[in-house]
């Protein structure tokens, strides 16, 4: 029997690290290899789970606010890559913003920030927007 094919092989023992890298920019891999703000928070003003409904991501977000701002910020994601990027980098980005200015935050801004994310993973930005939208709705 002949050794499988070179692409076979490259199949069965999952893509390398070149492949990663050309499929998500730098900053979208540092957030998700090098998580901000994950986890539980014990004393959360406030707690939000939500899902994309087509394809499974959830995002859950918590948050405590003293004097108008976001004190500490907590996330816990499962999905895509570029989704526990978006949660990542919101956690991180929302320390010490009002809630004027988390109100104000866009998914294309999480987009930018994370080097332009290609439309097959933009819904990863769009659902860390919709937890923050869940999150601020249930602070009313």
């Amino acid at each position: 029997m002949s050794a499988p094919p070179e692409d076979a092989r490259a199949l069965q023992r999952g893509a390398d690290s070149r492949d990663t890298a050309s499929m998500f920019s730098k900053e979208v891999l540092d957030y998700f290899q090098n998580p901000r703000g994950a986890g539980e928070l014990a004393d959360a003003t406030a707690r939000v789970e939500v899902e994309n409904p087509a394809c499974g991501d959830t995002l859950q977000l918590a948050a405590r606010i003293a004097e108008g701002r976001f004190a500490e910020v907590r996330f816990l994601a499962r999905g895509c890559v570029t989704s526990m990027a978006c949660g990542s980098w919101l956690a991180e980005w929302l320390a010490g913003k009002t809630i004027a200015q988390a109100r104000a935050l866009t998914p294309r801004e999480i987009s930018a920030a994370l080097g332009d994310l290609p439309p097959a993973t933009f819904h990863g930005s769009q659902l860390a927007c919709d937890a923050l939208e869940a999150l601020l709705s249930s602070m009313k």
